[in-house]
């Protein structure tokens, strides 16, 4: 009796092992979907690492230079200097 009780314990619990690789919290299929979820946040991390890179820029120039606020008012605010001619074309 005990020599079936072994192979029978073992079959069973090499079906519980095979069972979590395929279907468990760990199994190949939910591994494969993190990774590729790990990846997508990367290149959304690398983005907005750049978005932040730039703004703190453009920080940096609106505090230190007035270079940047001249543009600024002349592209968003149409703003000219004295004695200047402003003139917009339509498209």
């Amino acid at each position: 009796m005990v020599n079936r009780l072994v192979p029978v314990l073992l079959i069973a619990l090499l079906a519980v092992v095979h069972g979590q690789l395929w279907f468990g919290r760990g199994s190949l299929p939910n591994v494969a979907k993190l990774s590729a979820q790990l990846e997508e946040q990367k290149k959304k991390n690398v983005l907005a690492a750049q978005d932040s890179a730039r703004l703190s820029a453009e920080i940096h120039d609106l505090k230190e230079g007035l270079e940047i606020v001249e543009e600024k008012a002349r592209s968003e605010l149409a703003m000219v200097k004295t004695n200047e001619l402003f003139i917009q074309i339509a498209r």
